[in-house]
């Protein structure tokens, strides 16, 4: 199952929710486990493999992780943008998110920059 569930990820341009991942697997697998795709998701997010692609939707959606994120620590700070028209989201890894200095008293553990348009496949 993590097997398929990386490969998934290899053969993907673009950020993937569970239920896709799910749908993909039912093609392969007689049967498929949500709990063990979930675990899965949350194993590969822990060890560096994958990160949340925060797309302003309210359905979470994975991406693979660059070379350099590891178990201890993501670098996958980059804006992904979200297609209003196939709903399809993708990481921009040329983006970062902006430094924001929090008010006093306030810490800031992330920041996420999305942006909503037109994809180049939905620009005909």
């Amino acid at each position: 199952m993590r097997q398929g569930i990386l490969e998934i990820f290899l053969e993907s341009d673009m950020a993937v929710s569970q239920q896709h991942i799910e749908a993909t697997l039912t093609k392969q697998f007689e049967r498929v486990d949500r709990i063990t795709v979930y675990r899965t998701l949350k194993t590969f997010e822990q060890k560096g493999i994958i990160h949340k692609a925060i797309d302003g939707t309210h359905t979470p959606k994975y991406a693979l992780c660059t070379d350099n994120c590891s178990e201890h620590a993501h670098h996958d700070a980059h804006a992904h943008f979200h297609c209003d028209d196939c709903g399809k989201t993708f990481c921009i890894e040329e983006v970062s998110p902006p430094k924001v200095n929090a008010p006093k008293g306030f810490v800031v553990k992330s920041t996420h920059l999305v942006m909503n348009g037109r994809c180049d496949n939905c620009q005909d």
